[in-house]
Formats: C-alpha cells, structure tokens, sequence
C-alpha cells in the first residue's frame, strides 16, 4: 500500500517547511537527529538496509519524540498566557516526563494525572524524573488512559478557580493532536534531507506509534509524493481501529498546514499484532528485540514503545514482507528512562 497516493501535485520541501514555520513554535529539541546506518543490525536480520532515525537524541530530559511535539505546544501555550500545563497518561510516560522538563525550562508549572497502569507508583523511570522536574503527581486507579480526559478537565477547573492560568494538553483531544502532528511533518522533511545526502530512498519509515508521529510523518510523505509506506507498530489497543485515528489526525494536520488533501483509513499500515497481552507489559519478543539492537549496534531501545516495534520490524523481516534489497528507516522514538522501572522484566540475570 502506498502512503503517496494522491490527486494534487506533491510539494517542494521549501513550501512544506515555509507552511510548517508559519506555525508557532518555541525551540526545545537538539535538531536535526542523526540519521545512522545500522550494518550489523541488518547483516543479523540477513538484509534489508537497515538505517536508524535517532529521535531519542532530542535532547530534553533524556530526549525522545515528545519533544519535537511539545515545540508547538508550548508555543500555543505561551501566546494563551499560560502559567500551568496539565496532562496525563500512564504512570511511566514519556510524555509527561518530556512536558514536564518543557515547562521547568519555560518556567511553568506542570500538573500530571497519571493512570496507575502496570508499574504503578514505583519511584523509577519516567516517574522518578517526573518528581525530579518538579511535577505535581496526583496517580488514580486503572491502567485505561481514556479515563483521563474527565479527570484532566476538573483539574483545568479548580485551578482557574485557584486564580491560575492552566492549558490543557489533552491526550485524546483533536486540536492537541494535530498541532503535535505538525512537529512530525517537520521531521519527516528532515529525514527527506537527510536521506538524499546519503544517496538513499526510504522503502518503508518504522515506528512506534499509536496516533501522533505516524500521522505526521504519513502528511509528510505524502505532501512530498514519496513512494515511501510509513509502517506504525502500535504498542496498546484502544476502542476505536487506530488506521481511522490517525487518519483523521492526518487530516486535521494537514488542514493546519493549508494541504489541499486528506487521508483515508485505507491509507494507514498500523500493525498491531505486537502488543502482546496488553499495553506497558514486555513480550519476549520485545526481550529479544532489545538485546539485538543493543548487542549488535549499542543503541538502547525501550521495553513498551521501540522495542515493540522494533520487534515489528524484525518479524516482518523474517516473515519476507521486507526484501534485502530494500531500504527501511526505523525511527528511535525514545522511551530509555522507562528501562530503569522494567529492570526485573528484562531477564538479564
């Protein structure tokens, strides 16, 4: 399935970017990430051309790909007068970790309501750094992140009530989404450039991802006319199909930026076989994925996100759904801190 598929006439990098900085933006993230190769990856998996898009070097509190997101955000933020973030997600987020270092270096506060999930109020991790940013925590009960919007309103309530001038950045919310999207029409660009140095066309873009980077990087590729199929490996399941998510997020994204098209369903790869029982727990799969990578090319990836879908991308090897001739971009989505609370699920000793 080709992501390109399109009715209007593909842009020139220079118009996408010159649309992308007429948004606001604040300057966060350490850019451009490297592009490597990774030679023994792919001599180990018996080819493709395996190259690695290193998002998890954005620089904010251990970097990853929220940072990039947060630069529009923030923006928004800031020109709202804004002295208070709140959000939410799970109790070992890298969302929440990357907001949270965004509004200590902007001098705001941060408020996190975090769903338990499976590592809880385990001080590790994500949530250690949370604490050490200066959030203020508040975890309730259940591991369903779509009970949080109700809760993230109240709190958005009290503190207008408190005087404070709170944005809301809500998880599940449309305006949210695709202006965190935009960031990832700008990496895409980026890579664009990048690959064309090396001589390179990307075959196929692998990531994590459940709704925001793959629906930028699919408004990306198709804004270009890239033949290049952008793969999702989702790492949790949600009630609603994520192919009809993100591409309604793609949409409202490229609406944003003035792109004279939309995306359908049809158009979205989202592989979710790679969950495994259920969000935030390891698969073996994801065990031996990390220790490939680690062992072959020293890049660390992590047990709930990359290393999911990194474990996509080598079944899908195997499998022969990729051929060695061809050319795959992995894209390193971050999540490292989260390592540290999955010490005991590792099996390492």
């Amino acid at each position: 399935m080709n992501i390109q598929a399109r009715s209007v006439p593909p842009l020139s990098r220079e118009t996408l970017q010159a649309r992308i900085d007429a948004i606001p933006r604040v300057q966060l993230a350490h850019l451009p990430t490297p592009l490597e190769r990774c030679p023994r990856l792919s001599e180990a998996l018996g080819g493709p051309e395996i190259w690695m898009k290193r998002d998890d070097c954005t620089g904010l509190a251990f970097g990853g790909n929220k940072t990039r997101q947060l630069e529009f955000l923030f923006a928004e933020a800031l020109e709202q007068g804004a002295d208070t973030i709140v959000t939410g997600a799970g109790s070992q987020s890298n969302w929440c970790r990357q907001t949270t270092a965004a509004a200590a270096r902007l001098g705001l506060k941060a408020v996190l309501i975090l769903a338990h999930s499976i590592k809880g109020p385990l001080l590790q991790g994500n949530l250690l750094l949370d604490h050490l940013l200066g959030a203020e925590v508040t975890i309730v009960p259940g591991e369903d992140l779509q009970q949080l919007p109700p809760l993230l309103e109240a709190k958005v309530a009290a503190l207008r009530q408190e005087g404070r001038k709170p944005y809301l950045m809500n998880p599940f919310g449309l305006s949210t989404l695709s202006l965190a999207a935009v960031a990832y029409v700008h990496a895409l660009l980026e890579l664009d450039a990048q690959l064309e140095q090396c001589g390179k066309e990307a075959d196929y873009i692998y990531m994590a991802g459940a709704n925001i980077t793959p629906a930028g990087m699919a408004v990306g590729v198709k804004a270009l006319g890239r033949h290049t199929r952008v793969v999702g490996i989702t790492p949790i399941r949600w009630k609603e199909d994520r192919a009809t998510d993100i591409a309604r997020i793609a949409t409202a994204t490229a609406q944003r930026l003035k792109l004279d098209f939309t995306l359908t369903p049809e158009e979205i790869i989202n592989d979710d076989r790679y969950v495994g029982e259920r969000y935030g727990i390891m698969t073996p799969a994801c065990q031996e994925a990390l220790k490939l990578v680690a062992r072959t090319e020293g890049i660390i990836l992590d047990p709930v996100y990359t290393g999911k879908a990194m474990a996509g991308l080598i079944d899908h090897i195997r499998q022969g759904r990729i051929q060695s001739n061809e050319t795959v971009v992995f894209l390193h989505t971050g999540g490292t801190p989260a390592l540290f609370a999955y010490a005991d699920d590792l099996a390492l000793a």
